[in-house]
């Protein structure tokens, strides 16, 4: 990809503050949120404010739309090596239980997992 070299995928749901299980309502609501505090009327023209607010609507545009959201998931970018074991599992909660054709009881997984001291950071 000529000209593309300094493109740096984004991860969308990073950059509205919710898990990749996120429901519509906590999407529009992170949104909201992050539109009002980071709106560049309230940051007198700051171009990296405006930077973030543009990069906010265009996440939200994408998460919100079923179809773009579906496409976003199968082909996105998640930026899972940036995060601890304990992060990983709490952050793809909802993906992993959705996935899980295991027959494990999730609860019971789920609670070992995640309250053990043995995945935690040293």
């Amino acid at each position: 990809m000529e000209g593309n070299d300094n493109y740096t995928p984004k991860d969308y749901y990073k950059i509205l503050e919710v898990d990749y299980d996120a429901t519509d309502e906590k999407i529009r609501l992170n949104y909201r949120k992050l539109a009002l505090k980071w709106h560049p009327d309230k940051h007198k023209g700051d171009s990296a404010v405006t930077a973030k607010f543009q990069e906010i609507n265009e996440a939200y545009k994408v998460l919100i739309d079923p179809d773009k959201r579906l496409e976003y998931d199968l082909t996105g970018i998640y930026e899972i090596d940036k995060y601890t074991l304990r992060e990983y599992l709490t952050r793809f909660k909802g993906m992993i239980l959705t996935c899980n054709g295991l027959g494990i009881s999730h609860t019971s997984i789920w609670t070992q997992l995640t309250e053990t001291n043995e995945f935690a950071e040293e």
